[in-house]
């Protein structure tokens, strides 16, 4: 399992455009994927699960990744995260 911590600096935080583009570089890895905010965890792959954490600017998240290309996921998703958000 591979881990991965964030501080989202984006002004409006994880909103619609930027967690359906999230949602879509996860679904591209076979492994799991979850985003946990202050111990609720969710499926990175699922839209609604992301927007149900209502991530704003200033909060940390945790991603975590685990299975097959677990590594590759890991820098994908962190580098999207760095990126948009």
């Amino acid at each position: 399992m591979k881990e991965f911590k964030y501080t989202i600096k984006d002004e409006m935080g994880i909103h619609a455009r930027p967690a359906g583009l999230f949602v879509k570089e996860a679904a591209k890895f076979p492994c799991a994927v979850t985003i946990t905010k202050e111990g609720k965890e969710v499926d990175a792959k699922r839209i609604f699960g992301v927007m149900s954490l209502g991530v704003k600017c200033g909060q940390e998240i945790t991603l975590k990744t685990d299975g097959d290309q677990e590594e590759e996921a890991c820098a994908a998703l962190s580098k999207f995260l760095e990126e948009n958000l």
